[in-house]
């Protein structure tokens, strides 16, 4: 399954997210690949973050990830540069865009 998400960085954080994101842990993309993504892109207009992840189970991805140490570390390093942050919890299984089309 494709999975598509709308998250937004802070004006005045955008390099440090970038910056964060040359340097994402090895142990967290061990963690996101071993619950099941097979390929996860963000691009970014502006302060838009658009993600496409691509995946078996989204709920059974976010489920895994929601308590794993390395993820949490990682999401609280991210709240501090995010206005709209991704949702983990099984809330969030249900926060992807729909799909208006597609080829």
């Amino acid at each position: 399954m494709r999975i598509a998400l709308h998250t937004k960085v802070r004006a005045d954080r955008i390099e440090e997210y970038e910056a964060a994101h040359r340097e994402v842990p090895a142990e967290l993309t061990a963690a996101i690949r071993a619950a099941g993504a097979t390929s996860w892109t963000i691009w970014r207009s502006g302060t838009d973050l658009f993600h496409v992840i691509e995946c078996a189970d989204y709920a059974a991805l976010l489920a895994e990830l929601e308590q794993l140490p390395v993820n949490v570390a990682w999401q609280a390093r991210m709240d501090e540069l995010l206005d709209v942050s991704h949702d983990y919890s099984a809330e969030g299984a249900e926060a992807g865009l729909p799909v208006a089309w597609e080829l």
